[in-house]
């Protein structure tokens, strides 16, 4: 028995007031641009939006008037685009291999770097801007299996963000096609199209985990004898304790894209990694994703990328319990998902299929899509 001190027990505290749902996202504009948008980044304030896109070109677009104007330009498509305000630089990637540096202010080019021998895949900027990552790699048969050949350059690179400089040349079997720095900028990760993850000390550049997982590669059987799929997106949790990695499930015919929307989620700092989370059975579709970004309140996360069948091409999924709390068939291909910093505003980036008009023309089939988050 506790020992009776003679004074009034404290009444209990009130029980812990359950979160509102989260609603469904609320399509407010769409705004077209010449070709598909490849890579996506927005100011702080919501005024500018930019886009790396298909025809090479990158855009300064005003997402009020959804007037966009030539901004910069590659010599191939333009897969990457990332700010660095405190800088004043916006900083872009292409197939060209280059990485480019713009003043924001006199809106140009202030330097080049090659960086990479064949595409850049992805490209990032730290959350302390003072790092960029940028990933690549040519898949070739390595043997008799068609297992990957090996790098022929280093498949990561880390420069400073503001000088450009090579600060770490990291190996990775190649082709490399995902990317993310962890919210404090420590650790950077890459996965690539057998499954395999790798994360390094950004400052060390040391490995600090590795490990594989087999549910996003597969053998094409159908048109295409060769290993398809691939870790496609990837995005640390708000915490920087969990990985999330998204992209493809096995498929038969690589040509039609049919393989399941996958998503897993894993412990990095487990030793090996451990998988705690992935896609519920029934949840999902067919087709590939692309990108996943998490909401700045941390309570939920969105994958997107490329409906073949099923309901949709953009789920949120809770954070706690995996499953899916709402989904968008949005018509379109979506390449880059992007939340404002306050989590009011949703940017779905992409393209819509290239259909000719009557006369013969094609379309404008570039698109950001604007959404209104609760």
């Amino acid at each position: 028995m506790p020992e009776t001190t003679g004074k009034t027990p404290a009444e209990p505290p009130p029980p812990a007031q359950a979160e509102a749902p989260v609603a469904k996202p609320e399509l407010v504009k769409e705004i077209k641009l010449p070709t598909a948008v490849l890579g996506l980044a927005a100011d702080a304030a919501g005024k500018k939006l930019y886009a790396a896109c298909f025809d090479c070109s990158l855009y300064e677009v005003n997402p009020e008037s959804g007037e966009a104007k030539t901004f910069g330009q590659h010599e191939s498509f333009a897969s990457g685009i990332a700010l660095a305000p405190r800088h004043s630089l916006l900083i872009s990637a292409g197939y060209d291999g280059v990485l480019q540096w713009h003043d924001l202010t006199r809106k140009r080019p202030v330097k080049k770097v090659l960086a990479h021998k064949f595409w850049s895949w992805r490209m990032a900027v730290s959350p302390d801007e003072k790092y960029v990552a940028s990933v690549t790699g040519q898949y070739l048969a390595g043997g008799y299996d068609y297992e990957p050949l090996a790098e022929r350059e280093p498949s990561v690179k880390l420069f400073n963000a503001r000088t450009g400089k090579i600060v770490h040349q990291l190996s990775h079997l190649p082709p490399v096609l995902s990317l993310a720095f962890s919210p404090d900028s420590k650790h950077v990760a890459a996965g690539n199209l057998m499954g395999d993850v790798h994360v390094w000390e950004v400052k060390s550049g040391k490995q600090v985990a590795k490990w594989n997982t087999p549910d996003f590669t597969c053998w094409g059987i159908i048109k295409s004898h060769h290993y398809v799929g691939g870790i496609y997106a990837m995005t640390f949790s708000p915490d920087g304790n969990g990985l999330i990695v998204g992209g493809m499930g096995a498929m038969r015919d690589p040509m039609s894209g049919n393989g399941k929307q996958t998503w897993q989620w894993f412990s990095w700092k487990d030793q090996p990694a451990r998988k705690v989370a992935s896609i519920h059975d029934g949840e999902h579709g067919n087709g590939l994703m692309e990108t996943v970004a998490f909401h700045p309140s941390g309570r939920y996360f969105i994958l997107a990328g490329l409906m073949v069948q099923g309901k949709w091409n953009a789920g949120f999924f809770d954070a706690k319990t995996g499953s899916l709390l709402h989904s968008l068939d949005t018509k379109q291909r979506i390449t880059k998902v992007l939340f404002s910093p306050d989590g009011k505003t949703l940017y779905l980036a992409g393209a819509i299929g290239q259909e000719p008009l009557k006369d013969g023309s094609r379309p404008q089939f570039g698109r950001i899509s604007i959404y209104k988050c609760a």
